[in-house]
């Protein structure tokens, strides 16, 4: 399965912008916010229209997700670093308003203040490029199993427990799970945080992006893996890796 979360993370400025990266080796577009493929020399039917794999993505972006302006804006506080009031300055200056037409729309203030916005949003702006900057030159020098997994973007909650290093990830999985005819079982739920994030992770493997389960699917899955799937299926929701609907009836990864 693709982790779209590590693709994420790991994109250019440019390609987040764009909301989807070309997979030169694959001959594949992936879209960076929900994993959905697009296969060059394919031909997508989108209503009427006959497309090419590079427009059909675009379009499913702008259907499915709005605009990469809109997914990324609202993603978690932890992920952006934005306040809400800077969330809504940043929505006003997307659609292109005035400063005097920001105000209105805000119900009172000053363009002075809204000025003054737009400078501290600037220094931001150029503060995360340097410190971008920083930490991939110190990502150069890390040996691969000293950085940290990349954090799910359906994290409920992000902090110190996903301060996991590749090396501790793999000895983890080699210590929680034991391989069985084609499917690594696990032997038993940890208590700790930390490895309960590695296990959900891993167990992430044996789902599809884009696809919707039925609660009978997941459950067929996870008893696959581990006998008590109930315990598996509530962690795996409460720890934002996967959602559900409200009638507990569909299932799909969280992207």
């Amino acid at each position: 399965m693709i982790d779209i979360n590590e693709i994420f993370w790991n994109a250019s400025v440019e390609d987040l912008k764009q909301g989807y990266i070309n997979n030169t080796n694959d001959e594949e577009y992936i879209c960076l916010l929900c994993g959905k493929t697009f296969i060059k020399g394919v031909i997508y039917k989108e209503e009427d229209q006959l497309l090419e794999a590079s427009r059909a993505i675009k379009i499913h972006i702008k259907k499915e997700h709005n605009s990469v302006f809109d997914y990324l804006i609202n993603m978690n506080r932890k992920f952006t670093g934005l306040t809400d009031h800077q969330k809504e300055v940043l929505q006003y200056f997307y659609k292109g308003l005035s400063d005097k037409e920001i105000i209105e729309e805000m119900g009172g203030g000053s363009t002075s203040t809204i000025r003054n916005h737009r400078f501290k949003l600037k220094e931001k702006e150029k503060q995360a490029k340097v410190f971008s900057a920083i930490m991939g030159l110190i990502q150069n020098k890390e040996q691969d199993k000293q950085q940290l997994i990349s954090i799910h973007k359906g994290a409920k909650m992000v902090d110190e427990r996903y301060a996991i290093s590749n090396e501790e990830m793999e000895k983890v999985i080699n210590t929680y799970f034991i391989n069985e005819d084609s499917i690594q079982k696990l032997k038993t739920f940890p208590s700790k945080e930390k490895r309960k994030i590695v296990v959900l992770k891993h167990i992430l493997n044996y789902f599809e992006n884009n696809r919707t389960y039925t609660e009978k699917e997941v459950n067929e899955i996870l008893l696959k893996i581990y006998d008590d799937f109930v315990t598996l299926r509530r962690y795996m929701i409460e720890y934002g890796y996967m959602e559900r609907s409200k009638d507990c009836s569909q299932y799909w990864v969280k992207n």
